[in-house]
């Protein structure tokens, strides 16, 4: 006997299996599964070869299970993953949406595993879109409350509705879900994602060591403060339509990453950081579509920050 309160949800997973490295591949450093690979995150601006889409078998593959609306992906794919396929990838650390590294592309949205619900994300069966009374789609708020609605009549199968998971997208896929975001991090590094203060100790005028020689206003702290909750999960590129992995543009992440130093006023290297986004691969590559504020799990608006420091690189 079923239980007719046991509802279900089905998971369609793109997957993706690399093919075997060949010796002729690493020799010429082409592979992008190389151990000592290197790839310019500006483009063009590096005498290494270029990143390559990794080759492999490619499918799709679903997944029926149990699962409650208050369910989040992530805990789909880990029951999958333990009672179900042992052989499926992805990735993810701390499970509370602070570590970044579980972002995937979600019915075609990057957003984070962890932090996205069923009752937030599934779609009908039949693939059309939940509308309400007027005819209308429901998003949001209402889009959960219609789904929370449908809970007290579901149909005969009891299921949820059907997720499209895949690897993040602007990012070569390593396996299944995981994207490589080593070009992200890379254009990150570029950027130096750390102060530059000037270097002397400052002092009391009794020549003890002043330690409150770094206190903000808090005007100026509300400067950056936000900024530095980034976490670089990469979603704001996977969601940018110019960002392509490092190939034609520095990324949102980086310029996010820069920006949050050129707006802290311990900073003393402002103008240098300027310079090094002032390029065609940084803000001028910028199209300014602001599809990269959409899903920030952190609540930076991306595309404003974007703006701001465009901005400041031509007013400077």
């Amino acid at each position: 006997m079923t239980n007719s309160n046991v509802t279900t949800v089905t998971l369609k997973v793109n997957r993706f299996t690399p093919r075997p490295e060949r010796e002729r591949d690493r020799a010429r450093g082409g592979s992008p599964f190389a151990r000592t690979r290197k790839s310019s995150p500006f483009g063009g601006k590096s005498d290494a070869p270029a990143r390559r889409r990794p080759r492999g078998r490619q499918w799709v593959q679903e997944y029926t299970i149990p699962a409650r609306p208050e369910d989040t992906v992530l805990d789909c794919l880990l029951a999958i993953k333990r009672t179900v396929d042992p052989t499926l990838a992805f990735r993810y650390s701390c499970g509370h949406g602070m570590c970044g590294s579980d972002a995937v592309a979600i019915n075609g949205t990057p957003n984070l595993l962890c932090t996205a619900t069923l009752k937030d994300w599934v779609k009908p069966e039949s693939g059309m879109p939940v509308l309400d009374d007027d005819g209308f789609r429901r998003t949001g708020d209402d889009a959960a409350d219609a789904d929370g609605a449908k809970g007290s009549a579901l149909p005969e199968s009891g299921s949820l509705g059907v997720i499209e998971l895949g690897p993040l997208p602007g990012f070569p896929v390593e396996r299944d879900l995981i994207a490589d975001i080593d070009p992200m991090l890379d254009q990150i590094r570029k950027l130096k994602p750390y102060l530059e203060a000037d270097g002397v100790l400052a002092t009391t005028h009794e020549g003890k060591v002043d330690v409150f020689e770094y206190l903000q206003h808090p005007d100026e702290l509300a400067k950056y403060e936000q900024l530095s909750n980034c976490i670089a999960c990469g979603v704001c590129e996977g969601s940018c339509p110019v960002f392509a992995g490092g190939d034609a543009f520095i990324g949102p992440a980086a310029l996010i990453w820069a920006s949050r130093f050129v707006n802290d006023s311990r900073d003393t290297i402002t103008m240098d950081r300027l310079d090094a986004i002032d390029t065609e691969d940084g803000v001028a590559a910028c199209q300014s579509v602001r599809a990269c504020t959409r899903q920030c799990p952190r609540g930076i608006d991306v595309g404003e920050e974007m703006w701001q420091i465009v901005a400041k690189v031509r007013e400077r």
